[in-house]
Formats: structure tokens, C-alpha cells, sequence
């Protein structure tokens, strides 16, 4: 599990050193600050691959929003082959998460 917090670190972190993360224009007004303050967008776009599948390709999978709330704690990685292990993110809280959830599925 180290291994994988230590790359997950690294890809971030590499992700601000080469300036590819997400530009914050990409998501709603009422979005943005949650994704900052999760930072969301080091490794997510609205519609581009980065890091992690572009959240219009999650939308396509038809999760629910609680599906949604459940992987942002404990993200599965065999649900997306192809693409680094995703953090989990227990200091999301649940409404926070729900926010972020219903959006997500808004761009169904």
C-alpha cells in the first residue's frame, strides 16, 4: 500500500511540476472550490484524460451518486484498468462528495 501512496504522490506531484494538471475554469463555480480544496483536478479534467479518467468518462460508467460518494472513499482500481490507482479520499466528507457526485452525473 506504500507503493502505491508513494506513486500516486509522485504522479501528483509531477503532474504541478510539468503544469498539466486540470485548468479550475474546467468545473462549475459552485464545483470549483471543492475540487481545490480536494484537488481534484491535479489528476481529473471534465473532458480530457489526465491522470485519472475524465469525469464525462465516468459518467458513462452509470454509477449512482452514492456508487460515486463510495469510490471517492475507497476508490476501486479494477474499475479502471489503464490508469493509476486512485487515492482514497477519507477526508472527503459525505456531503461534500455527494456535491461532487451529482455533478459527475450531471454530465451524462
Amino acid at each position: 500500500m506504500k507503493k502505491i501512496s508513494k506513486f500516486i504522490l509522485a504522479v501528483t506531484l509531477g503532474t504541478f511540476a510539468f503544469g498539466f494538471q486540470a485548468n479550475a475554469d474546467d468545473f462549475p463555480a459552485d464545483i470549483k472550490p471543492l475540487m481545490q480544496k480536494y484537488t481534484c483536478f491535479a489528476c481529473h479534467k471534465v473532458d480530457a484524460r489526465l491522470v485519472g479518467p475524465a469525469y464525462t468518462d465516468v459518467a458513462k460508467k452509470k454509477y449512482s451518486n452514492a456508487k460515486i460518494v463510495e469510490l471517492i472513499a475507497n476508490p476501486k482500481p479494477e474499475n479502471w484498468p489503464g490508469y493509476p490507482p486512485m487515492m482514497a479520499l477519507k477526508n472527503v466528507p459525505k456531503a461534500d462528495a455527494m456535491k461532487i457526485a451529482v455533478w459527475i452525473n450531471s454530465l451524462k
